[in-house]
């Protein structure tokens, strides 16, 4: 299993569980920079690995009179003050090629949205620009054909790759996880995340908008960590009812402790029976 190295620790292998979390976008630099500092807090306490992650634009909601976020500019400002005051790593998603660079010299994590997983010529641009890439699996995908995406990313001679696996379409509006994926994936040699609040998501389960069934999400997190993961992506925001984006499917900031404490206790029990 690879070891990827991002800022002071590895992720990857035999090392302890990681945890990407944040809001699902930027909304304003006040409430980033103040979910960063309680998650910081949290996890801190916890002893465990942090990595923050928000988005400065979703190209892909499900209306066009959703909210996007404050776009690249104003959004890699924020999280560059972010990474600067908290000196945390920071993970961000990226919708073309030509985004790709600019967001490079913020994030120390390019992530390939699960609609553009198939995309070569942002795999192999994002592969170029010396970040981890983290690829979100499909939901349209087959866990095995995620070897694809990654190989485009390693023909840019790139190795710092992990891999997300976030539910995959059942039926309309519906996901649903297989979690014979996690380990196919880990067969793969990368660290693999498991993203457990996309999961529970109903896409455009409310007409306009995506709805979501936040109360499981801690439940497919538990059971990734038993089958075996490398991290968690949990999406949080102080008070998911009034999200911009994602609310539904949202973790609450008030409820991370606990759960960060559950699959921790989960993650030793796994670790120490191999």
């Amino acid at each position: 299993m690879k070891k990827i190295k991002i800022n002071d620790f590895y992720i990857g292998g035999d090392e302890p569980l990681f945890f990407i979390m944040g809001p699902c976008v930027i909304e304003s630099e006040r409430m980033t920079l103040a979910a960063l500092e309680a998650l910081k807090r949290i996890t801190s306490d916890a002893g465990v690995n942090f990595i923050f992650k928000s988005s400065y634009d979703k190209a892909n909601r499900t209306s066009v009179k959703s909210f996007r976020g404050p776009g690249i500019k104003k959004g890699l400002r924020i999280l560059k003050k972010a990474k600067k005051e908290f000196d945390v790593p920071i993970l961000t998603d990226v919708h073309c090629t030509e985004e790709i660079k600019e967001a490079a010299a913020v994030a120390d994590i390019i992530q390939i949205p699960a609609f553009l997983c198939r995309q070569t010529d942002m795999l192999v641009e994002a592969g170029r620009s010396g970040r981890v890439v983290n690829i979100k699996k499909g939901q349209f995908m087959a866990p095995h054909d995620m070897r694809h995406s990654i190989a485009k990313v390693e023909s840019a001679g790139s190795d710092k790759i992990t891999v997300t696996e976030r539910g995959s379409s059942f039926g309309y509006n519906n996901l649903v996880v297989d979690f014979r994926g996690l380990p196919r994936m880990r067969e793969f040699g990368f660290p693999v995340v498991f993203d457990a609040t996309h999961s529970v998501q109903t896409p455009a389960g409310q007409g306009s908008c995506s709805g979501g069934d936040r109360g499981m999400a801690r439940y497919l997190a538990k059971a990734a960590v038993a089958v075996g993961v490398d991290g968690l992506f949990m999406e949080v925001h102080a008070d998911p009812d009034k999200a911009l984006c994602d609310g539904p499917n949202s973790i609450a900031l008030k409820d991370v402790k606990v759960i960060i404490d559950e699959l921790i206790e989960i993650d030793v029990r796994v670790k120490a029976s191999l």
